[in-house]
């Protein structure tokens, strides 16, 4: 009878989890889906711990705890800026959890003699895919937090390198299998499976952190799915697949939005040199700079408004700026909307959930498809620490590395104001044409003190 109970807790868990996938869909919903997952999660946990196999709870009291110790200051206390390195560092111990569990399986079955080549396989690919995940999401997290350089990191024959790292830990899991109880294959698997995401991640910029990112959160759902295997668990099997294959979905709609092949974003080190070439730069023009009071009368009487956020919004933590300035125009008649990119930031949504964390109305966000329809009417549009995902080179020039990336029409507008630290390029490491076009004004500063300035103008005006 616990057996059923446990199976029809675990078909609970997965139908939330399921419900939340679809309700994390959509911005307005996106909340309710969270609480659903995590409600899931909780019903998994609690059937687990009745589960036949457990025969002390101590380890398991203690684990909990400081769980919840580290948990609660990584949910609650890290700012919005910096999630996608919290979401790389929770990546990483998920998949360590996944590493363990099978590195104890192994070493269980070896003392005991029990184990077969289905197990050991299963177990093969846990350790596989929890060690590279383990030690490709610490350097995300290094790289997006700028302990580590975020620029790709290349050496000669880098790719020719982890193609044979990948070649012996496959060869270890052959051995393996076909020898279930060679402890040196074993540990040789974990040892290349861990160097080969520490060199996996090396070349990629930060600004492609968010693919890789989604990618490494579907190489731990399998870890999950081949634990679930391993100590025969379904719940694991189940949010292991849903894990990695939306993962996988994910990493290649980011692909697609930014016209990149998924093995240009992974092994082409995007950025080392495009700053170099010579096709990439722009067709030449000053940029031309404007002041506060200017910008600010040029908002006050604009009758549409479009706000683009970008990188450099979250660097400066504006968020709330933005808002309040997009308040203001609303107060003196102006129609205000947010133009949101769907790479825009360091990771899927980022700015979906700035402006959201900022009070920004949920069906004022609007994605590229619908907002660029919206720019040939729009008096003004402001562009906040945005760069390549507002560049028309993307759109005119073939020999821009960027061409043919899906873009916001920023050009469109009929007044275009940008505020921006100061002249250096995106990450593309191209020159931007649209800060050259005539129609546009350049207000450089720090973004969050440019927008609060604006506000005080605006208010005055």
């Amino acid at each position: 009878m616990s057996e059923i109970l446990i199976q029809l807790s675990y078909l609970l868990a997965a139908f939330l989890f399921i419900s939340a996938l679809r309700a994390l869909g959509r911005p307005d919903s996106a909340r309710h889906g969270m609480q659903l997952a995590a409600f899931g999660m909780a019903v998994a946990i609690v059937a687990t711990l009745f589960h036949a196999r457990i025969v002390s709870y101590e380890w398991i009291a203690v684990g909990a705890a400081v769980g919840a110790i580290a948990g609660y200051p990584l949910g609650m206390w890290v700012p919005m800026t910096a999630m996608p390195q919290r979401i790389a560092l929770s990546h990483a111990f998920g998949a360590l959890a996944a590493t363990l569990v099978g590195i104890g399986e192994y070493i269980t079955g070896f003392s005991a003699g029990t184990l077969d080549r289905s197990t050991v396989a299963a177990l093969g690919l846990e350790v596989f895919f929890g060690g590279l995940t383990v030690t490709g999401s610490l350097m995300a997290f290094g790289k997006l937090q700028e302990i580590l350089p975020g620029r790709p990191l290349t050496f000669r024959g880098q790719n020719a390198a982890n193609a044979q790292l990948f070649a012996a830990a496959c060869g270890c899991m052959v051995w393996l299998i076909a020898f279930p109880t060679q402890l040196l294959a074993f540990s040789g698997m974990v040892a290349f499976a861990a160097l080969l995401g520490l060199l996996f991640v090396l070349p990629i910029g930060g600004a492609d952190m968010p693919v890789v990112v989604s990618l490494l959160n579907s190489y731990a759902g399998l870890a999950a799915v081949a634990t679930g295997f391993a100590i025969d668990n379904n719940i694991l099997i189940i949010v292991g697949a849903l894990d990695g294959l939306s993962g996988l979905i994910l990493s290649i709609a980011m692909s697609k939005a930014m016209n990149r092949s998924f093995g240009n974003v992974l092994f082409g080190a995007f950025g080392a040199t495009a700053a170099n070439a010579p096709a990439a730069t722009a067709a030449g023009g000053e940029m031309s700079a404007t002041t506060t009071e200017d910008a600010a009368l040029r908002l006050a009487y604009a009758e549409r408004v479009i706000m683009v956020p970008g990188y450099g919004l979250a660097v400066s933590q504006a968020q709330h700026q933005m808002r309040e300035l997009g308040d203001l125009i609303e107060k003196r008649g102006g129609d205000v909307r947010y133009a949101i990119h769907p790479v825009a930031g360091r990771m899927p949504g980022h700015m979906n959930v700035l402006l959201a964390e900022a009070g920004v109305p949920y069906d004022k966000l609007i994605d590229m498809d619908e907002i660029n329809e919206r720019f040939v009417e729009t008096d003004v549009a402001i562009v906040v620490g945005a760069n390549d995902v507002v560049n028309p080179a993307a759109r005119t020039n073939p020999g821009s590395p960027i061409f043919g990336m899906p873009i916001l029409k920023v050009e469109d507008a009929k007044s275009v104001l940008v505020l921006k630290r100061g002249k250096g390029k995106g990450f593309s490491g191209v020159e931007n044409d649209l800060f050259v076009d005539p129609k546009t004004s350049m207000l450089f500063g720090d973004a969050r003190q440019s927008l609060l300035d604006l506000g005080l103008q605006v208010k005055e005006a």
